[in-house]
């Protein structure tokens, strides 16, 4: 079966997107903050001393510190902290949000996390969370887990914690929230605790300046993963290549592509997940959220010429996300037949964009970044 190939477009960058004649500087996720609060309430519920300052862990290993903006205490009852949100240079909604944790006991042992007013609540599928719980994604789960445990044994003692977030709910309607079926309030996110500037110009420099480094050493694939998931699983599929083909593109993969024929490139790998696959293979070569959307009729098509029936097509069409479209296919059998058409379809793109100059291959990872589900053929089970 043919398709019609999609128009080429690499839109423009965001207006908050300046040049800068200075580096742009990292922040700190909400996921990061809320961490910070949670670790310095429970420390002052253990010690009965409110915390002006507290250390946790980053997920890749690095321990940094925050100022604890208020940190009140309920001796042997009840604490709550407070971590006011530094997105550095990044554009971001939530800058200066005061993230929030109130910690108190529990009689069974373990951690419950719950959200507050200001973080939402997910009434959709499609994010990986459960619906009707709070928009509080994995790894910032896991981090607060992390700087409870080092505070108390978890084996032994029952803590709860409500994250908030004052006028949360007025920040969440400069988001996509609503849309994606995340209600009340932001999401508590973040894959490696640091906001660095995606949506700028200087990031895009950062990822032309990356493949013109990988060139001067010699190098002649480049590894194109939108974040620090696909980049672990794309070392993984691609062992004997040094760390330098291995670019973070963010949102730019059309500049990257770019910069891989001018530096006289032989080849080109994409892994990515499914949202951003179903842009590119739409013909959309810069994927920033204000200028691109999941085409969910491209993905229904590609569900029909999988072999979907047409009920599956249906959900698929209407399906939340990106990721709400991966799920249907897993559940219905298909993702592997689906994942290689939609990957295939990248591929057909990402060459007219390159005018052949290169090759070509893609991949398809679950969100874990663990596993290859899909490709556009050299990775074929």
């Amino acid at each position: 079966m043919t398709y019609a190939e999609p128009p080429l477009r690499e839109p423009d960058l965001p207006r908050t997107a300046k040049v800068r004649p200075t580096a742009l500087r990292t922040g700190w996720t909400t996921g990061a903050c809320a961490t910070a609060a949670t670790k310095a309430a429970l420390t002052a519920l253990v010690t009965g001393e409110p915390q002006r300052e507290v250390e946790i862990g980053l997920p890749a290993g690095r321990r940094v510190s925050f100022a604890v903006a208020r940190c009140d205490l309920e001796p042997a009852r009840r604490a709550e902290a407070v971590v006011v949100k530094d997105a550095g240079d990044d554009p971001d909604v939530t800058h200066g949000a005061e993230l929030t944790a109130t910690v108190t006991w529990r009689d069974e042992p373990g951690l419950r996390l719950d959200g507050g007013p200001g973080v939402g609540t997910v009434t959709r599928p499609g994010l990986g969370l459960a619906v009707g719980g709070p928009a509080i994604n994995e790894t910032p789960r896991r981090m607060i887990g992390q700087a409870v445990a080092e505070v108390v044994d978890l084996g032994e003692t029952g803590v709860r914690v409500v994250i908030s977030v004052p006028r949360g709910e007025i920040m969440a309607r400069k988001t996509t929230n609503r849309r994606l079926g995340i209600l009340g309030g932001i999401s508590i996110l973040g894959t490696t605790g640091i906001v660095r500037p995606f949506s700028t110009a200087s990031w895009r420099a950062s990822v032309v300046q990356a493949v013109h480094v990988m060139a001067a050493q010699g190098e002649r694939t480049v590894v194109l993963c939108t974040g620090g998931r696909t980049e672990r699983a794309a070392r993984a599929l691609l062992p004997e290549l040094p760390e330098v083909c291995f670019v973070e593109v963010g949102d730019f993969t059309g500049a990257a592509v770019t910069a891989a024929v001018g530096d006289g490139m032989t080849g080109v790998v994409f892994v990515g997940m499914a949202g951003k696959l179903a842009k590119l293979a739409a013909g959309i070569l810069m994927t920033h959220y204000t200028r691109s959307k999941v085409d969910l009729s491209l993905l229904g098509a590609v569900t029909a010429e999988a072999g979907g029936d047409p009920d599956l097509v249906a959900a698929v069409t209407a399906a939340n996300t990106g990721r709400h479209a991966y799920e249907l296919w897993a559940a219905a059998g298909l993702l592997g037949p689906a994942g290689d058409l939609l990957c295939r379809r990248v591929r057909q793109v990402l060459l007219r964009f390159a005018g052949h100059a290169v090759r070509v291959d893609v991949a398809m990872v679950d969100f874990a970044g663990a596993l290859v589900v899909a490709s556009s053929g050299r990775w074929a089970a």
